[in-house]
């Protein structure tokens, strides 16, 4: 008894500690005390000591760790107050993994002590005994020959093979296990329907609605795809159609006034502004059958117009009738977000949903927001003619690129009239008669800006509300979007959401990303679920110059300490930019320091977000800018940049010591 408290004692100091040799002690606790015993004593001074080393960790560098990056930490803390200790248990059902590691880092989250002692005496429990039982066998040889026995080679194995029997065994049953009872808490108060109208119901017909539908009947599913307004959604009728259209517009009209750089004396850029809207719509018109009813009908999906509302994880109701489903799709986007200006409500101001109603160009036009929407149309309508004022409140527009990039931008924007207008917070829209202007604050002054029209540009905010969802039970995230797990599935199992109204993303390509995931882990994830892959998002300003990226940039990777290296290529001497008197930007690729593995890359130039096209391919299958290099690409195009940056690395990392004796040789070989 008095050696078994010694042990458990020093044991809980070895844990609390920090201290190596935990697995040592585990082995001889079961030479000396046998397995019951020994499994009992490791069992609790692990947890004790573990909690120890947690508390210390928590006391010491929890609250200043949480200060300084805890706008950082929020989703993982977020993560773990919800699930943390399913987490934990994963983590700790794996001998592997460094336990050390794991008290220390649990420590610095908001996990509850006592939360984290069960789970760690419950998680770890396998593994002591197993690590026990290779002791308890280790103590019985006696003799040369007792080494030999298959019980000792059999606890040998099992210690060996433990970790992966584990992982790819235990921890899937588990965890299994562990969402049948999640599912069945969810659902115990809805009685599922003894049979059900169609396979799956789609609310919502955008790109992730659309895609989700067109999958889910390519696989051969009776699928209800329900839409209150138009097919195609904010994308085809308010969003990257028209926007792209009015600057492909405003594109040609530059053209115009540069005639001088094409060899032509004169070129009228005279136009008038109601036929461009009008030539808008036609785009939208044209496009529209590929998102058109009858379209989505031939394929195979039940369309329904009208508002739809979820009243159970089984049922939704449109049109004054219920269709039962076993899953619901949410698809339903977002719109733009209008921030509480005072008197804003006063003017019918513009946003991306109603700016193409316009048939008049607006002499004076304040656009409120220097994102990609609000550079996009600032320069837009500058081209057109108007007199633009860009207002952003941050100390630069296009804050999520490069301070440089944001520069370049800036300086573009000026050279064509654009007013820009940074650090200005708009607190208050003033109208006199016909006179409106809007008053902002910079540096503790006012500056009244007069306008004919405003144009809402400060971001998007997701149509999570008013259809039922926070009545059944579904968690709504503080930014306003429905709360999905890595399966895009809702708190409530039946029901997925994907797109602007799942986020974290508002691109459309990465809405129809999400939904081949939505459409497949709703139909067939009771047998096989796919996590969403996040790992290469790229995305645009189709500003003139664009301004494509894919991975990290400069900003990123020093702010998550990220080391890196940078190449670069400027378009400036690229022949066929010269060529087409597109001859600026550049090509920014970020990489592994000493290697050729890209981490990001930032693309600045007439079509960047068609060249940025490789790089994606290059990082979702990790192919290196050395790859690249050897790559044949057609001369003259745009894409030859992307290989003379892969030589700009190939350069800069040029074995020198090689090339001298090289150099020697061939000196050899001329003498």
């Amino acid at each position: 008894g008095k050696l078994a408290l010694i042990f458990f004692i020093v044991y809980i100091t070895v844990a609390a500690l920090s201290l190596p040799g935990a697995a040592i002690m585990t082995l001889v606790a079961g030479a000396i005390f046998g397995l019951g015993t020994g499994v009992v004593l490791v069992s609790f001074a692990s947890s004790i000591g573990a909690t120890i080393a947690f508390l210390v960790a928590r006391f010491l560098l929890g609250n200043t760790v949480q200060r300084k990056f805890g706008q950082h930490l929020s989703s993982l803390n977020a993560g773990i107050e919800k699930e943390g200790g399913f987490y934990l248990f994963t983590i700790r059902l794996i001998p592997a993994f460094p336990f050390v590691v794991v008290n220390l880092l649990m420590g610095l989250t908001p996990i509850k002590t006592w939360t984290f002692y069960w789970v760690s005496q419950l998680g770890m429990l396998a593994g002591t005994y197993v690590y026990v039982n290779a002791g308890t066998e280790l103590g019985k040889v006696a003799s040369p020959g007792d080494i030999l026995t298959p019980t000792l080679i059999f606890s040998f194995l099992l210690l060996g093979i433990f970790p992966f029997i584990a992982k790819y065994i235990i921890k899937p049953i588990i965890e299994k296990v562990i969402d049948i009872f999640k599912v069945r808490k969810a659902l115990k108060n809805y009685p599922k329907p003894e049979k059900f109208d169609t396979n799956l119901v789609v609310i919502g017909a955008g790109s992730a609605g659309l895609v989700t539908s067109y999958i889910a009947a390519a696989v051969k599913a009776k699928v209800t795809l329900i839409e209150r307004h138009k097919m195609g959604g904010d994308c085809l009728n308010t969003g990257c159609v028209p926007s792209k259209a009015i600057l492909r517009s405003g594109k040609i009209l530059s053209y115009m006034k540069r005639a001088k750089e094409f060899g032509f004396k004169e070129a009228s850029a005279d136009f008038d502004f109601k036929d461009i809207m009008e030539r808008v719509q036609k785009v939208i018109k044209t496009i529209e059958p590929h998102d058109s009813i009858e379209r989505y009908t031939s394929l195979g999906v039940d369309c329904i117009t009208g508002e739809a509302k979820v009243t159970s994880p089984y049922t939704v109701e449109v049109n004054g009738k219920t269709i039962t489903t076993p899953n619901i799709v949410i698809a339903t986007g977002a719109r733009p977000f209008v921030p509480p200006i005072t008197g804003l409500d006063q003017v019918k101001y513009l946003t991306s949903d109603n700016v193409w109603e316009l048939r008049e160009l607006p002499q004076r036009l304040i656009v409120l927001g220097g994102g990609p929407i609000g550079c996009e149309l600032a320069q837009a309508f500058a081209r057109h003619g108007a007199d633009v004022s860009l207002v952003e409140m941050a100390p630069r527009i296009m804050i999520r690129e490069d301070e440089e990039i944001s520069q370049l931008a800036h300086e573009k924007f000026e050279s064509e009239g654009i007013k820009i207008l940074t650090s200005h917070r708009a607190t208050r829209v003033e109208v006199n008669g016909d006179q409106k202007q809007l008053v902002c604050v910079h540096d503790d002054s006012e500056i009244t800006i007069p306008f004919d029209e405003i144009l809402v540009a400060v971001g998007r905010a997701a149509n999570a509300r008013n259809m039922g969802l926070e009545e059944i039970g579904v968690n709504i995230t503080q930014r306003g979007t429905i709360e999905v797990d890595e399966f895009l599935r809702s708190s409530i199992p039946t029901i997925f959401a994907c797109g602007d109204v799942a986020g974290p993303y508002q691109f459309t390509h990465t809405a129809a990303h999400q939904a081949w995931y939505a459409a497949v882990n709703a139909l067939f994830g009771k047998f096989k679920k796919f996590k969403v892959d996040y790992s290469v998002i790229p995305w645009a300003t189709f500003t003139d110059p664009e301004v494509a990226r894919v991975g990290l940039n400069e900003a990123d990777a020093k702010e998550k300490g990220i080391e890196y290296e940078v190449t670069r290529y400027d378009i400036d001497d690229l022949d066929r930019a010269i060529a087409d008197q597109e001859a600026h930007g550049f090509i920014k690729v970020l990489t592994v320091p000493g290697k050729d593995k890209i981490l990001g890359v930032t693309i600045v130039g007439h079509h960047a977000g068609d060249l940025i096209a490789e790089y994606v391919m290059a990082m979702k299958h990790n192919i290196g800018l050395n790859k690249i290099l050897g790559t044949i690409h057609i001369y003259p195009t745009l894409a030859e940049s992307n290989k003379f940056v892969a030589g700009n690395w190939k350069r800069a990392h040029a074995p020198q010591n090689l090339l001298q004796w090289v150099e020697r040789f061939h000196n050899w070989r001329r003498n």
